[in-house]
């Protein structure tokens, strides 16, 4: 017998499959891949079903929920039977990425099978890693460099009478004109017991020992300590746009309920839209970098200006992605 016989290609995965099962259906398969049944007829008990778990398939989307970004990635929400931009605490799985923009009505979507590739930039989920120069009284296991959590960073200021600055600034930068989409997922576990504490998450062509707003170029996303509003703003040197409450709430917490998103997206510098949860909000307000000359970086940025207040946010997600156009 030959070492090895070729079977079939490795795109046609045969499951067994345990009832009934409609053409299209999509399922995770035993690799933790998705797979969508392909064959043409219904299947039954105890038949094979031939799943394909590569090419790009037009998918039901969760309506009036999110907008999708070409690129992006997608999730399947299992207990609902569409695509969504994220998971939770159930059955939910990694589709793989849009391959199309979709609008927030939109009730299709067109997804790239189990595709992964690796973003431009991934602050704390692969290699380049952050800078980071904290400012103030540094305490083991308080406050300090920011710790790292499997691949979360803990960004957190102490009770101590003092102005504190924790900073992570990508060590690997972009130009402003690359046609970027930067997003991250934080976790405000403790979002600030005043206002005397600020966090900022962003693009930036640099960090601050004191004051994120005294940088010269960014685009971030904002929270007042002691405010649950998530606010926005940007700065290119030339035009300043302030913080501007973009009507969606934070939760403070450390579960993934508590989870917020925020997208930044850059491919028109001269109109940065900004989207919080999926959704794209204050579309009206123009964000610019039009005169910042970069290169950016990621930065998130969490400091107080004096006393006893504290704060705490964990980064699960900070990544950019780049294209052509």
């Amino acid at each position: 017998m030959a070492e090895a016989i070729m079977n079939r290609a490795a795109n046609d995965i045969r499951v067994t499959i345990d009832g009934a099962l409609a053409s299209g259906e999509v399922r995770q398969l035993s690799d933790g891949r998705a797979g969508v049944a392909t064959q043409q007829t219904a299947g039954a008990t105890d038949d094979a079903v031939r799943f394909e778990s590569d090419g790009i398939f037009k998918m039901a989307k969760t309506t009036n929920v999110f907008v999708a970004l070409s690129g992006g990635r997608a999730y399947w929400d299992h207990s609902a039977n569409v695509v969504n931009f994220e998971k939770v605490n159930d059955r939910d799985f990694y589709l793989g990425r849009f391959a199309a923009d979709a609008t927030y009505a939109a009730t299709e979507v067109f997804v790239n099978l189990n595709i992964d590739p690796p973003y431009d930039i991934d602050m704390i989920g692969a290699e380049g890693g952050f800078l980071s120069a904290p400012q103030g009284t540094q305490a083991v296991g308080a406050f300090g460099f920011p710790k790292m959590l499997g691949k979360s960073a803990e960004m957190e200021l102490s009770a101590t009478n003092e102005a504190q600055t924790c900073d992570m600034l990508s060590v690997d930068r972009f130009a402003v004109g690359s046609n970027w989409i930067a997003e991250f997922v934080v976790r405000p576990v403790d979002a600030g017991s005043t206002s005397a504490v600020d966090f900022n998450i962003g693009v930036a062509n640099g960090t601050h020992a004191t004051d994120a707003d005294s940088i010269t170029e960014s685009c971030f996303c904002h929270v007042d300590g002691g405010s649950t509003n998530l606010a926005f703003e940007s700065d290119d040197g030339t035009t300043e746009v302030s913080a501007t409450d973009g009507t969606t709430d934070l939760s403070a917490g450390s579960a993934v309920a508590n989870r917020f998103e925020i997208w930044l997206d850059g491919r028109n510098p001269a109109d940065i839209q900004v989207y919080s949860n999926g959704v794209n909000i204050l579309p009206s307000t123009v964000f610019v970098l039009t005169a910042a000359t970069g290169p950016l970086g990621l930065l998130a940025h969490l400091e107080k200006t004096t006393g006893t207040a504290t704060g705490k946010f964990t980064i699960d997600r900070a990544t950019v992605r780049l294209a052509q156009q």
